[in-house]
């Protein structure tokens, strides 16, 4: 018998991930995600066609009712001229006028930081990046995740046995 796939499953199985912030579901809890496009220059398209970017330092806020990508690093391209890109420069993040005004309010009232979690290519070829509404974990609340971490490693090593 053949499965069937849905809309969501097709999607995820087209999606080429490009760069992924590890730590940002350890350090945060993720409240909210959201699905962003990008502007971008050619160079940097073509950089990140080859898998080269790193977003594990980069936050995004707003400036001028709009929201922005800081610190995000995608590394010039090795085959461009002179008008090459700078690598940690600002980038516009392209969303929906009520998705905007929604996370500008959650910034501004509730204290919460927009991290990036993921930077991919979607099934069109548009590079998308996931951006999520968090707040930052506390010190004990990091400790409880790793001690059952820890123990469903060690679960797992008694069942073997």
């Amino acid at each position: 018998m053949t499965e069937k796939k849905t809309a969501a499953t097709k999607r995820e199985a087209a999606k080429k991930s490009v760069a992924v912030n590890r730590r940002a579901r350890f350090e945060y809890a993720i409240e909210e995600v959201f699905e962003a496009g990008l502007v971008l220059v050619g160079t940097e398209v073509k950089s990140l066609r080859l898998g080269r970017a790193n977003i594990a330092d980069s936050y995004a806020s707003h400036k001028q009712g709009e929201i922005w990508l800081w610190n995000a690093h995608i590394p010039e391209y090795s085959h461009g001229n002179r008008n090459n890109h700078e690598p940690n420069r600002g980038r516009k993040l392209l969303l929906n006028e009520r998705q905007i005004k929604k996370l500008i309010g959650e910034l501004k009232v509730r204290g919460t930081t927009l991290i990036p979690l993921e930077l991919y290519f979607n099934a069109r070829g548009y590079a998308k990046i996931a951006i999520a509404v968090a707040r930052g974990k506390k010190q004990h609340e990091k400790r409880e995740v790793i001690k059952t971490r820890d123990w469903k490693r060690e679960q797992g090593r008694l069942m073997k046995k």
